[in-house]
């Protein structure tokens, strides 16, 4: 049998505590499977004495991650920390200068750092495996880096946020609004105190970003990717998406184009019959197109201590076989820089909610400024307040506005933000328009 590969974890929170269990529980069989052990010799956390349902007092203890990282005797460092800076950024680089494995599940620190980092790696002849960086224990990485390389990829989309997920799904099965079920999801623990990152969709941008990366050979480029966030979705807005036949999902979309790569993050309504519509919860997807396989849909776990540890432990795995690849598939120096499509050139249809001021012509001037844009419009309902009887007219008090949901045709996204940027300069409208695409999958 071959020398074990030796560990050094840290970060001892959920995450890695669950792969000191899982790598206690299996040890046996991925020994057998292997022909090496892996064996974890030293840790480090932020308290050595907190219980963390696992045993890490056999285990050399580090106060510091970076003397961590390196360490003598350690093969492979797997970085649990989180953050795009400070420590955690410290002991990678610090591990990879030194000529050590790293597996990490930091998003973040990839998406900021990622081509810089994977450079080294490469540099070092060593792995910098991220699996759990992305859609938690879904294996998408693995499915991108070896799986799909006989395929030209053309888009990559799909739920990246449980969080995000968690609450669109409570605001549709139950009819509440987002402030209540963000606080749910908070008291859960699915949402931190201050829920920006997620629910602003800057959560999903970063795994997005990684993607991006992965399926088109291009470095990774945050800074280019359009963000939306949940935060100004409506109980009208999912009650017309269900009326309509559709779902409103937080879509994380790359797609390669004829100018350049779309890459997007924002509400969506997607068909009823898809199979994405039917994702439910905290669990996350992601879809593939390539040239050869067609349409792939991966559906899972995004989050959770077990099912991200099950995540790291198949790079940890690929490392003990030998196995060392690019980090982004594509050699840095041939990766090609990430160039933008115009958001604006971007075609499909667009639900619109406005809320219009109870004047003479108010509905005359609202579609003409979007016929001066050339956005045809399909249907223009006035919604019926919450709780009114089927078939009864639609009555507003006098003074208050009224609800109105426009469906457009397919039109551009520059054409149609015109219109309403207009619409909402002539005061036909009490506050700003509502505008989710309608994403045809």
């Amino acid at each position: 049998m071959k020398a074990p590969l030796t560990l050094g974890i840290a970060g001892l929170g959920t995450v890695g505590a669950g792969l000191v269990r899982l790598l206690a529980e299996h040890r046996e069989r991925l020994a057998a499977m292997l022909g090496r052990e892996i064996t974890i010799v030293a840790v480090s956390g932020r308290d050595r004495n907190k219980a963390r349902g696992c045993d890490v007092s056999k285990f050399h203890w580090f106060d510091d991650p970076v003397k961590l990282a390196t360490a003598p005797g350690i093969d492979c460092f797997v970085e649990l920390i989180g953050g795009d800076e400070g420590v955690a950024r410290e002991a990678v680089l610090a591990a990879l200068e030194s000529g050590k494995h790293v597996v990490t599940a930091n998003k973040a620190l990839l998406a900021k750092h990622g081509v810089a980092l994977a450079a080294l790696a490469e540099e070092k002849g060593v792995a910098l495996n991220f699996e759990a960086a992305v859609a938690g224990g879904i294996p998408v990485i693995k499915t991108l880096r070896e799986s799909l390389l006989a395929n030209s990829v053309n888009r990559v989309y799909g739920i990246l946020n449980g969080t995000c997920n968690f609450i669109l799904t409570k605001m549709q099965e139950e009819g509440r609004p987002f402030a209540d079920v963000l606080a749910e999801a908070q008291a859960l623990g699915y949402a931190e105190a201050d829920p920006t990152f997620d629910v602003g969709g800057f959560d999903t941008a970063h795994k997005l970003a990684i993607l991006t990366s992965l399926a088109f050979g291009t470095k990774v480029a945050l800074e280019e990717i359009y963000v939306e966030g949940i935060e100004n979705i409506t109980e009208g807005d999912i009650n017309a998406a269900e009326d309509l036949g559709y779902r409103i999902k937080l879509l994380g979309v790359a797609v390669r184009t004829g100018t350049g790569i779309e890459a997007r993050v924002h509400p969506a309504m997607v068909p009823q019959d898809e199979e994405i519509s039917e994702v439910w919860g905290v669990t996350n997807c992601v879809a593939i197109e390539g040239d050869r396989v067609g349409n792939l849909l991966l559906t899972g776990p995004g989050a959770g201590g077990d099912a991200t540890a099950s995540a790291v432990a198949s790079d940890i795995v690929d490392i003990a076989r030998g196995i060392v690849v690019p980090p982004f598939v594509t050699p840095v120096r041939l990766l090609k820089p990430h160039t933008r499509a115009k958001l604006g050139e971007h075609k499909g249809a667009y639900y619109v909610r406005l809320s219009v001021h109870d004047k003479p012509g108010a509905m005359a001037a609202i579609t003409m400024r979007m016929a001066e844009q050339g956005v045809s419009l399909e249907s223009i309902v006035q919604r019926r307040p919450k709780g009114a009887l089927p078939g009864a007219p639609v009555v507003t008090a006098p003074g208050t506005p009224a609800a109105v949901t426009l469906i457009t045709h397919t039109t551009t996204e520059q054409a149609i933000r015109t219109a309403l940027d207009a619409i909402e300069a002539d005061g036909k409208v009490a506050e700003r328009p509502q505008l989710i695409r309608i994403e045809e999958l």
